[in-house]
Order: C-alpha cells, then structure tokens, then sequence
C-alpha cells in the first residue's frame, strides 16, 4: 500500500479490522507450473520482531515470508469474506461461539 497516494491512504484509514486468518495460496501458476518462490523474496528487507523464547524476552530478525504479508513483488489479494467461513479467537469468548464448540459441523472443514 503506497500511504502516499491520498486514495490509498484514504482505504486504508476507512477499513474496519485487517485479520488475515484466511489464506488462499497456490503453489502453481494457470499452466500447473509450480512458482519459483525464491523470486519473491528479498534479501535485502525484514523486520526486527520482538519474541519470548524458552521464557526470555528477546528481539529477531524475521525475513519476509507469506505469513506475514511481506512477499516481494507478490501478488495478494484482500477480500472480506463472511464469519462463517472462519473462527479467529481474540479472546476466550471467542471460544463460545459455535465454531468453536466441536458440535458445529462448519468448524471441522
């Protein structure tokens, strides 16, 4: 996203929640090829990422990858899709909605 650009910027600003619990990834382009993945990383960025590891608070570099929105020159899409079609958990109430009960069959696809 260019926050430069004011139309962007002003999408941005209006968007009522960002979740990327969903992903859609083909690993194949149209012709059943498989993507050279390597080609959309770049080695030249990342991200200082805090982190708790074996009870320590420490600080990592973390290279782009598609779990965090960071592919070069990748190609993504964000489409709101409905709640039905996935349960994020935010807080333990969220574990009380039907999704998350193991007796809702929408939860087992």
């Amino acid at each position: 996203m260019d926050t430069d650009d004011p139309e962007q910027k002003a999408i941005l600003e209006s968007a009522g929640h960002f979740n990327p619990v969903d992903l859609v990834v083909s690993l194949k382009d149209h012709r059943g090829e498989p993507f050279d993945l390597m080609k959309y990383r770049n080695p030249d960025t990342g991200m200082v990422v805090s982190k708790n590891y074996q009870g320590r608070d420490i600080r990592a570099l973390e290279l782009p990858g598609l779990w965090n929105g960071s592919m070069h020159r990748w190609n993504t899409v964000f489409v709101e899709v409905p709640i039905d079609t996935f349960n994020p958990v935010k807080t333990v109430f969220d574990l009380l909605r039907p999704g998350h009960s193991g007796t809702d069959t929408k939860s087992r696809r």
